[in-house]
């Protein structure tokens, strides 16, 4: 890892270095929530196909993102564009163009793996095997309220980071401030996902280097883990599409789409990593 690189340019090289040596196909339409749903679990993420049916997922409620993404012009401009070439948007400053560019990265990552024969090991469990106990002080990115009862049960001590003010404070066996560097305090951290997508990954992860086991899970996790394993990342945890059309169908009817996936965990002392699979990069 380059001194003062960054997460989205070591992805962004990756899928380049793997286009050398895997012809990617190009974008064949995205797939948004229906606008019923975006208050509930259906309808967080788009999805975005590729011509060879391959899906990757992102989340979609960032500001107005969903709206932008629906705009005739920008849906209908998306067809036969290169995905590569979508994936460097992940770039970008702006939210549609960090969203379309995380989707075109998890397509690819997925296209990478089904090539090479990769296929993501299953999760143990829904906390990112992070094992709390008596003692532990848990970071959370993010608030996983049904998660928090786990950690607190065990008798952890939690400590939750959070960007919205109105949660701030002490709470019933936690306690949540705006304050990234406090888990520099953690022995173990529980990192959404979204934190990918809206710019904070490399900030974020920078205050976990003393814990022990950091997990990020997430649906919108699909990218390669490469980057993040370097950054002390233990777990890497999101959702294994098993049938995309399905996946379509379902978004297109306001529907889950969660029985079409399975939830996976790659773990990082037994990922070994882009060149030992057997992907050559230039």
């Amino acid at each position: 890892m380059n001194p003062g690189s960054t997460i989205a340019a070591e992805l962004i090289a990756l899928l380049e270095g793997c286009a050398t040596a895997i012809p990617f196909p190009r974008v064949r339409a995205l797939h948004r929530p229906r606008p019923e749903t975006l208050d509930t679990r259906r309808g967080e993420f788009c999805a975005l196909e590729l011509e060879d049916g391959t899906l990757g997922l992102a989340f979609v409620l960032l500001g107005d993102t969903w709206a932008q993404l629906g705009a005739s012009e920008a849906h209908s401009a998306l067809a036969g564009v290169d995905a590569l070439q979508l994936a460097r948007g992940y770039a970008r400053e702006d939210a549609v163009g960090r969203t379309l560019g995380m989707a075109a990265i998890n397509a690819l990552t997925r296209c990478v793996f089904d090539r090479i024969g990769y296929v993501a090991p299953g999760s143990a469990d829904s906390i990112g095997e992070l094992g709390p106990r008596a003692g532990d002080h848990v970071g959370m990115v993010g608030l996983f309220g049904p998660l928090l009862g786990r950690c607190t049960e065990a008798g952890a001590r939690v400590t939750v980071i959070e960007l919205r003010e109105d949660l701030v404070g002490e709470h019933e066996g936690y306690r949540v401030t705006l304050d990234a560097a406090e888990l520099s305090s953690c022995n173990k951290v529980l990192c959404t996902s979204s934190v990918l997508l809206n710019g904070t990954a490399d900030r974020i992860l920078g205050h976990c280097t003393g814990a022990e086991r950091l997990a990020m899970i997430g649906p919108g996790a699909g990218c390669l883990p490469d980057p993040l394993f370097r950054r002390g990342v233990t777990l890497f945890g999101g959702s294994w599409i098993t049938d995309a059309a399905a996946v379509v169908d379902a978004l297109r009817a306001g529907e889950s789409w969660s029985a079409h996936a399975r939830k996976y965990a790659i773990r990082r002392n037994e990922y070994p990593g882009l060149e030992r699979l057997g992907v050559r990069r230039s």
